[in-house]
C-alpha cells in the first residue's frame, strides 16, 4: 500500500515537470534542467557568451541571406532568423526569464545597427522593433508554459511570438507601399512556424547539456 503511494506521488511529480514526455536513461537529467532556471541566479554578460554569440551570429547571418531570394516571395533568411527563437528558449530554460531578455536586447541592438548598415531606416526600424516584441512575447509565452511537456514551451512560444514579429515588421516596413506585404507576410510567417516545428529537435537534443550552454556555478 505504502509503496503504491510512493509511486503515485512520484508519477504526479514526473508530469508536473513535464516527465510523463521524456523516456529513456536521460529523462532524470532533462527534468533537472528544466527546473533548474527557478533556482539559478541571473548570470552576467559574460557568462551568457554562448548565447550571444550564437544569436549575434542568427542575425548577422539572417540579414546577410535576406539579400537571397527563393522566389517571389521568400528568401534564404526565412530560414536562419528562426534560430533566434531556439537560442532565447535554450537561455530561458536554462537560467531563467531574465537571462534571456538580455540576450534578447543584445540581440536587439545588433538588429538595429546591422540593419541600418544593410537597408533603409525604414525597414531597419521594423526590423528591430519586430525582433524584440517577438523575442519579449516569446520569453513570456514560454514562462507561461515551461511547466509542460518539454516541446511546448517552445513550440508554441515560437508560433504565437512569430506572427507579431513577422505582421510588425512587414507593417511598419512596407505598409503604404505598392509591395504586396501581406503575401510576403504570409509566405514568412509559414516557413517561421515549419522551422518552429523543426527546430523542436536540437533543441530537445540541448536539454542534457545546458550547463554547457550557460555555465554557471
Amino acid at each position: 500500500m505504502s509503496r503504491s503511494l510512493e509511486q503515485s506521488q512520484a508519477n504526479l511529480s514526473c508530469r508536473a515537470a513535464g516527465g510523463q514526455a521524456l523516456q529513456g536513461g536521460q529523462a532524470p537529467a532533462i527534468m533537472r534542467a528544466m527546473n533548474k532556471a527557478t533556482s539559478t541566479p541571473a548570470p552576467t554578460l559574460t557568462q551568457l557568451w554562448r548565447p550571444i554569440l550564437a544569436m549575434l551570429i542568427v542575425i548577422v547571418s539572417s540579414n546577410y541571406l535576406v539579400q537571397f531570394p527563393l522566389n517571389d516571395w521568400l528568401t534564404w533568411g526565412a530560414f536562419t532568423f528562426p534560430v533566434a527563437f531556439l537560442v532565447t528558449d535554450l537561455t530561458n530554460r536554462a537560467v531563467g526569464a531574465q537571462a534571456a531578455r538580455r540576450v534578447a536586447w543584445v540581440g536587439f541592438s545588433v538588429a538595429v545597427i546591422v540593419s541600418l548598415a544593410l537597408a533603409p531606416w525604414r525597414i531597419a526600424v521594423a526590423s528591430g522593433v519586430a525582433f524584440i516584441m517577438g523575442q519579449l512575447l516569446d520569453i513570456v509565452a514560454f514562462n507561461r508554459l515551461r511547466t509542460l511537456s518539454w516541446w511546448k514551451a517552445p513550440f508554441f512560444g515560437s508560433l504565437v511570438a512569430s506572427v507579431i514579429d513577422t505582421g510588425l515588421f512587414f507593417f511598419l516596413a512596407f505598409a503604404g507601399t505598392d509591395l504586396d506585404w501581406r503575401t510576403l507576410a504570409a509566405g514568412d510567417l509559414a516557413i517561421k512556424w515549419l522551422m518552429a516545428a523543426v527546430l523542436l529537435a536540437p533543441y530537445r537534443l540541448m536539454l542534457p547539456s545546458l550547463q554547457r550552454w550557460v555555465p554557471v556555478a
